[in-house]
């Protein structure tokens, strides 16, 4: 375990090599000061391009903000998440005010009320003015923050998307206002919490309770998961349930898996065609931005176009990717197949010969491209 622990640092340190974090101060009226915050673009941000990112909002960013930078830059990098834009906030010597609440209503108070208002009110505004943000929030928040981070449900019109409450030290009354509010509310929300075997006794006893009555909702736009994590304690749970959260997070958003493919694309009652535009569409609305269509995505539904015979889907899917990608091999790749399948070998033969003068994608190459020729060139012979 402390190997794994030692690794997933370097990995974290590794990663935010090549993604470094950006330094700024925001002037706020609601602290009557400033504070410090990290923040991290995707990879290649172009700030003149139309696309938007999800943002993540990161409390006590001085210890927190890494290992979920690093997580971010990491899942994106291999496209199981969109790149996001992060933001952590400094708060190493106020978190104690930051976080306070009143002793009797249980809601933000004092510096509470102020810190929660400047994040409300300040912060987002000013990250939505500096970067192009898009309307999927997220906000992270460990021991203090974790609870805190509730407050932001009970606005009438929630701020947030999705929460990550990492071991919660959970204010009295939360749990029953948790469960009060998850079950009303009307927009999709994702709510991840996480406590661990050796998690300090008092919080954790107090999240397993809190988890049972997150369990009873019935609310179909409430979407939660809960991790108790075996030989995990107060801090180390943190490694684990960053990855964990960020994996329920965007799980609409993940290619294409073995599982997906088999249990809903080929039993699914329209076709494979429309289950991949209906994906699209359903990640478009849930994140706030259009994913270009993967590699991947293609190759499934081409593979459960030809396993339900279904040469209308297939035809096209090979006319959307010669629209989505005009330069690369795969557009003719495609249209190969469907000219294949459905018996017309010569226009089949000329479509992947016109792949030859365009670019290879991360499957589709020339070498792929010339056995294909071949194998319809014998079969036009014979």
């Amino acid at each position: 375990m402390k190997t794994f622990f030692t690794y997933l640092f370097f990995l974290c340190f590794l990663i935010n090599s090549r993604a470094q974090a950006i330094y700024k101060t925001i002037d706020s009226y609601k602290l009557d000061g400033t504070r410090e915050l990290k923040i991290q673009l995707p990879r290649n941000y172009d700030p003149e391009a139309e696309r938007a990112y999800p943002l993540v909002i990161v409390l006590d960013g001085d210890y927190l903000f890494e290992p979920v930078a690093g997580n971010i830059d990491y899942q994106a990098y291999w496209e199981d998440i969109p790149d996001c834009i992060v933001v952590g906030i400094k708060q190493d010597t106020t978190r104690e005010m930051d976080f306070s609440y009143d002793n009797t209503t249980y809601f933000p108070s004092e510096g509470g009320a102020d810190f929660y208002e400047f994040l409300s009110g300040e912060l987002l505004s000013f990250v939505e003015e500096s970067y192009k943000v898009s309307n999927f929030k997220v906000i992270i928040g460990h021991d203090l923050g974790a609870n805190f981070i509730n407050y932001y449900l009970f606005k009438d019109n929630p701020l947030f998307r999705a929460y990550v409450s990492l071991s919660p030290d959970l204010a009295p009354e939360m749990s029953y206002r948790l469960q009060e509010r998850l079950s009303i509310l009307e927009q999709e929300t994702f709510y991840y919490m996480a406590t661990a075997d050796a998690d300090i006794k008092a919080l954790k006893n107090a999240i397993v309770e809190c988890d049972a009555k997150l369990k009873s909702i019935q609310n179909d736009k409430l979407h939660y998961k809960f991790d108790n994590f075996e030989d995990a304690n107060h801090y180390s749970l943190v490694g684990r349930g960053i990855p964990k959260a960020l994996n329920e997070i965007f799980t609409l958003y993940k290619p294409i898996s073995a599982k997906e493919y088999k249990e809903k694309i080929l039993t699914y009652s329209g076709s494979p065609y429309d289950y991949l535009i209906k994906k699209y569409e359903n990640i478009e609305y849930f994140y706030g931005f259009e994913k270009k269509i993967t590699e991947n995505d293609i190759r499934a539904i081409a593979a459960a176009c030809k396993n339900r015979d279904d040469l209308e889907s297939l035809e096209k899917l090979a006319k959307l990717v010669n629209k989505e990608f005009p330069k690369s091999m795969l557009g003719a790749y495609y249209m190969g197949m469907y000219y294949e399948k459905e018996g017309n070998l010569r226009k089949a033969l000329l479509r992947y010969k016109a792949g030859l003068m365009l670019e290879p994608s991360q499957y589709i190459d020339k070498e792929m491209m010339l056995e294909k020729m071949y194998e319809v060139q014998d079969a036009i012979d014979n």
